[in-house]
Order: structure tokens, then sequence, then C-alpha cells
């Protein structure tokens, strides 16, 4: 993983990041509150040895009170002592418990012993503090006092007494919250990443193309609306998704230049990927440039295309199929220029048989004689088999994949179903692109005609002799349509 791409993670994971941080803090401000303030007193002891007049005597001297240091500092927090002070004091502890709370450190090539104190009381941890440095100065006397009562040869001398705290150094709360908030950041970038590690879904379109086999022809931005409303009145519409359809139809428009697809299956590995909404925008994108498109609700199971384009169900596809009606009287005109629509027709109870038949074949290529465009709305592939047997008897498959929602091995299992029935696969979809974040929609103006052109299935390719005497004609429909470049498709091995 890149620089670039772990800081696209971060921004596209963010709310993971930030929750992380939240509890981390939120965890060291409970922390904090909950912890008894505790006081701090100290004292400061002096050690020094008795010497001689001459300056070897002061420098042994010296060494001896340096090395002495050490080992009373770890009297200082010895048993015997703390009993001492509580016996003194009279405190309601054992000497264990006051150990705990008593730290003593000697300063390197210094005689100078600092003594700290906590307690729960102020006034108590004053009074523990200069009755434990009373009391060890006794006890130094009576351990460096010779048998023969002669002068000690060491002393230790309380050089500065504790005073009253005035604030306690437990809980140290600017401390614990750094420390939360280096925690949640921390946490929260390896959630992050492992979310992202696993992660199954499809959110790039290296992924997508690696998988399907083809290049990704088109990628439209969510767009809630939609959902009310899910055709475009792309007559002066210029929104991003309105864009983003008329790219689309220009990149499907240099797929397979040889034979160029008329009719198309549009499907998805599962259901709610957009694929009708796609389907019915993709039909009025052709139909806008003076094209006549029929669009077709091929999903005899759950039919949609009548409702989203306030039509009639009951007569259609299947009534067709059946002989309850001909063509000419199921077909529905449009409140669109130039798009008409088959809706699905009565539900049957045997719509694989139906779509399968000898009679389907010979409507689909009846419809295409007819139309400049067949677009058909299938089911998806993973729940039943019509969209294969549709995609069988089509020119092409566009393969939608819902982005952050599409499981890759969902896709791949999709792509085999279509590979099996040796559907030729025209393209891939991204669809409900986020507006904003790791992956957002972009738009541009600039546009590639051979790029556009070279974007073909793994079933069809144009030649590169082809391709440079449809270069200006790309560049013209750019300029009419605002299209984006095609990243041509990568094959599989």
């Amino acid at each position: 993983m890149s620089i670039q791409d772990f800081f696209k993670l971060l921004r596209a994971r963010w709310m993971i990041v930030c929750a992380a941080t939240v509890v981390a803090v939120l965890g060291a401000v409970v922390l904090s509150l909950m912890t008894t303030p505790l006081y701090q007193a100290s004292t400061r002891l002096f050690v020094s040895t008795t010497s001689g007049s001459s300056l070897s005597d002061i420098y042994q001297g010296n060494r001896l009170s340096q090395e002495r240091v050490v080992s009373y500092a770890q009297l200082l927090t010895g048993v015997t002592l703390a009993q001492r002070t509580i016996d003194k004091l009279g405190l309601d502890m054992d000497a264990s418990e006051l150990q705990e709370n008593i730290s003593a450190s000697a300063k390197p090539e210094t005689v100078l012993i600092d003594v700290s104190v906590l307690d729960k009381s102020p006034v108590r941890a004053r009074d523990i503090a200069n009755t434990l440095s009373d009391e060890f100065v006794a006890m130094v006397r009576e351990l460096e006092t010779p048998e023969s009562g002669a002068a000690p040869d060491a002393r230790v001398v309380v050089e500065q007494r504790a005073s009253l705290p005035d604030k306690p150094v437990v809980p140290r709360i600017k401390r614990n919250l750094a420390v939360g908030l280096a925690l949640g950041i921390v946490a929260g970038v390896g959630l992050a990443v492992l979310r992202d590690l696993l992660d199954n879904t499809v959110k790039s379109r290296e992924t997508l193309e690696d998988i399907t086999g083809v290049g990704l022809v088109g990628s439209i931005p969510m767009d809630k609306d939609r959902r009310k409303q899910p055709a475009i009145a792309f007559e002066g519409d210029n929104s991003a998704i309105a864009e983003a359809f008329r790219k689309l139809r220009t990149n499907l428009q240099f797929l397979a230049v040889d034979n160029p697809p008329r009719v198309i299956v549009v499907t998805s590995s599962m259901p709610h990927e957009g694929k009708s909404t796609t389907a019915i925008n993709i039909a009025l994108a052709l139909a806008e440039s003076e094209r006549s498109v029929l669009l077709i609700d091929g999903d005899m199971r759950r039919p949609t295309l009548a409702k989203y384009m306030d039509l009639v169900g009951t007569v259609g596809f299947s009534t067709v199929l059946s002989g309850a009606a001909s063509v000419e009287d199921s077909l529905q005109k449009t409140r669109f220029p130039g798009l008409t629509v088959l809706t699905s027709g009565a539900i049957p109870p045997n719509p694989s048989e139906l779509l399968g038949s000898q009679s389907a074949r010979k409507l689909l290529t009846e419809l295409r004689s007819k139309f400049d465009y067949v677009v058909i709305d299938s089911t998806p592939l993973l729940a039943v088999t019509d969209a294969a047997i549709l995609a069988a008897a089509a020119d092409g498959v566009l393969i939608m994949a819902r982005f952050g929602q599409a499981k890759r091995d969902q896709l791949a299992h999709a792509v085999g179903n279509l590979e099996s029935v040796g559907a030729p696969l025209l393209g891939a979809v991204f669809t409900m692109m986020p507006v904003r974040g790791r992956s957002s929609y972009s738009y541009s103006y600039t546009y590639y005609g051979t790029d556009a052109a070279q974007a073909s299935g793994r079933h069809g390719g144009a030649q590169s002799s082809e391709l440079s005497r449809t270069s200006e004609k790309a560049d013209a429909e750019a300029g009419a349509d605002g299209a984006m470049d095609a990243t041509p498709p990568k094959r599989r091995q």
C-alpha cells in the first residue's frame, strides 16, 4: 500500500478513526474521574561523612557519601522505616500499604536524596513525609554510630522539609487525555486498515476490471432523486448523473466497432445494484442521440419498468412470447422521444422456458430490425438463470456492480455464468458511486477518442487502422456529449 493509498483509506474510513479516538478519549476521561485523587509531599535529605582536612580525605569522604546515598535510598522505602513512621503517627494502615506510596531517588554524582509520599489527604501526605525523614535521620544515626559510642562516620540532615500540597498529582488528567488520544488514533487507524483488508466488496476499477476481464465503460454517481424518479429527463439536464450516462452512451458506441452491439442485456450479480435504473437511463441516453430505442423488461419474476415508466404492465414480453398478443399491440410509446417500452407482461409460471424458447430468439431478431438499439433489463445473474439465457441471444452484456456492495466472489461467479453460455461481455459499470470520499465520482470534459474506441470486450475488439478512422468521430461525439475516456479492457489470460 502506497502513502497515497493509505491517505485515501483514512479519508474513506475517517468515521472509524474518529469513533475509536472518541471512545479512547472518553475512556481516559472516565478513568480520570474514577481515580481517587492523591497528593504528593516531598522532602530532600543531605548525606555527609566525616573527613579529614587534606584534599585526599575530603575526596574520599565525598565518594563515601555518594556510595552510601544509593543504600540509603533503599532503606527509605523499606518495611522497617515504614513501620516506624506508622507507629509514630498512629496511622491506620500496614507497612506494605505505606511502602507503595513512598519513593526515594538519589541524584547521580550528588549526596542528595529526594523523598516523595502519596496520600489521599494533603495534610497526611505532608506529615508522613516529614515524619519519615525524621525517623530516617534517627535510623541512620543508630546504624552509623559505633558500639564504642564514638561519632558516627556518616550522618543525614533534612535539607528541605515537606510543605502542604495545594493540588493532587493523581490523576494526571492531561497525560491521560494525551495517551487516550494517541491510543485512539492508533487503534482507529489499525481498525480502518483491518476493515479494508477484510472488505470483500468491489471498490476500485482495477478490481472490477480484473474480475470481469473487461473495461470499465461507465461510473454512475449516487443520486437520491433516482429513488423517486428513476428516469432522467436528459433534455436540458447537465447534472453529474446525466453526463455520466452520456459518457456511457458514447463509450457504448465504440465497443466492438466491427460489429456494434444493438441488442444489449443489462444485468448484475445480485439484486439492488441499480440495474433497472441504469437500463432505463442507458435507453434514454441512446434515444437522446436521435436513435430509435426499445427498452424491454426481461425480468418476468419481479418486473419494474411498468411501475417506473407509468405504463401498462399486463401486456408485454411474456404475452407476446406466449402468443396471447402481437408485438405491435404490446409496444408502448413513452413521454420520452425515441423511446419505446415492451413491459414484462403477465408473470408466467415458466419464465426460463419462455426466454430460452425459439420464439424469444425470433422476437429479438425481429425487434433488432425495427429499432436502432434494444436494451433489455434482465434479472440478477446469481438469483435465476433468466439473465444468462437472454445474454446468450443478445449482442452483448453490460454487468452492473454497485460500489462498495458488490462482492468479489459473487461478481466472479456471475461472470462465470455468462462465460458458460458464451455470452459476450461488453463492459462493466460502477453504479451508486459516492459523490465524495476515497473513490468519489469526478467529471471532466477532457475526452480521448482513441481510448474510448479501444474499450472493447473480450469477444470483440477494433483493429488499430479502424481506431484511427474513428478518432475524429469520437472527438465530434465528445464535443456534443461531454464524455470521458474509457480505459481499454483487460483480457483474461
